[in-house]
């Protein structure tokens, strides 16, 4: 099969949407398909010999990050000349409403389409203000996959439609099988807990985490805390200075030293305020041992079973982290049930599970489109028998597959 991915964002720039977007092309190639992926990227940067750059990105404020994308009349040539070049069975476009490369190639696609919608926002007056005007344009997407019930629930209340939840994907045995880092590792003396985020994007949470070290500290003088990711965070470098080597920040770090650290700490916190629509971090983390205290948000909740497998503090809430933070670290026995369990419920997002669920998307949009071409008798040319069967597919009144 030819598949014709497109990824809205940077390719080059760090980020959950890029990372499955690269992973389930490698996954689909691993198994013998052709995939090609459309994305944005830097002339200069290294990319995937399987990646296509629509050229430069633009950076831009949404959804409480900031979004690298590319748009306008150039980056729509490109599309088109991707597409008519690429002689696709099928195109999978995710994110198909942001304006960047994969609303270009929805409005030229010409054949079956998957979209895959990851962004999860409770309120958006954007959205809603686009649905009339994306609405005919979404109606050529024949299958739709949200990657959590958060992401579905905002296709559903935004724009309309519904989706089949297919998770994000992790390597479940990679991050299990990763290496200790003893300076990372924890001892009972010593135990050690996680950050990882953009140090200065504000919905990633570092603020409330900075508050609440100081109330663990005076409950385990000897806990470390390792602070991970790119970003400056100058306010909460200078407030956790202070506690001098009880804090560590350690900037960027590779793949190899993500699952590491994973292994190594007691304990993965993620204070996100919101805005997360899976929590893709979560399930590393727990794949490779780790405790996960996470904030009850919405996508949090769904990832860590209500809190059976690991545990849960207030959004928001610094002293009630602080307070959960402390009663793991002081009893580490209490939390290996939520450990165990964890390690059993993470296959369900391995890629070989989340791979095939993608493929049966595929299968059923393509059979249904094939069926359908064979009715119809206007078919008479490859794009022509493409053509007819989005219309089909879609009944020609919206109607569309999850």
């Amino acid at each position: 099969m030819r598949v014709g991915m497109v990824c809205p964002y940077s390719f080059d720039a760090p980020g959950g949407v890029q990372f499955h977007i690269r992973d389930l092309a490698e996954e689909l190639i691993r198994l013998g398909h052709e995939v090609s992926v459309l994305a944005p990227a830097e002339d200069a940067t290294p990319v995937p010999d399987y990646v296509v750059s629509t050229g430069r990105a633009v950076a831009i404020p949404y959804n409480g990050s900031v979004a690298r994308l590319n748009f306008g009349p150039v980056v729509a040539g490109r599309v088109r000349r991707w597409v008519d070049q690429g002689d696709f069975d099928l195109l999978h476009i995710h994110e198909p409403v942001i304006p960047s490369a994969g609303m270009l190639a929805l409005w030229v696609a010409d054949g079956p389409v998957v979209g895959t919608f990851h962004s999860s926002m409770e309120r958006s007056r954007a959205l809603q203000a686009i649905s009339p005007l994306v609405g005919p344009m979404l109606e050529k997407i024949t299958g739709r996959i949200a990657v959590s019930e958060e992401a579905r629930r905002t296709l559903v209340e935004h724009l309309g439609g519904d989706a089949v939840v297919v998770p994000n994907g992790v390597y479940v045995d990679r991050f299990a099988a990763a290496p200790r880092n003893p300076a990372w590792s924890g001892t009972p003396q010593r135990p050690t807990v996680a950050f990882l985020g953009r140090l200065d994007e504000p919905r990633k949470g570092l603020p409330i985490l900075a508050d609440a070290v100081g109330p663990v500290l005076e409950q385990v003088p000897g806990a470390r805390f390792l602070v991970a990711g790119r970003g400056d965070a100058a306010d909460e470098r200078a407030l956790l200075a202070r506690f001098g080597d009880s804090v560590t920040f350690l900037g960027g770090i590779s793949d190899e030293e993500k699952a590491s650290l994973f292994a190594s700490v007691d304990v993965y916190v993620a204070p996100q305020t919101g805005g997360e629509s899976f929590g893709i971090v979560l399930v590393e983390a727990m794949s490779a041992g780790s405790l996960v205290v996470a904030a009850d948000i919405p996508a949090f909740q769904a990832v860590l079973d209500g809190g059976e497998l690991g545990r849960l503090f207030h959004r928001g809430d610094s002293a009630s982290l602080a307070r959960t933070l402390v009663e793991v670290l002081r009893d580490p026995a209490s939390t290996r049930a939520a450990r165990e369990r964890a390690a059993v419920a993470v296959r369900r997002y391995d890629w070989s599970r989340v791979t095939s669920q993608v493929l049966s998307v595929y299968d059923l949009v393509l059979s249904t489109a094939h069926a359908r071409v064979r009715e119809d008798p206007r078919s008479r040319t490859m794009f022509g028998r493409l053509r007819a069967a989005t219309q089909l597919v879609t009944g020609g009144e919206g109607q569309t597959w999850a």
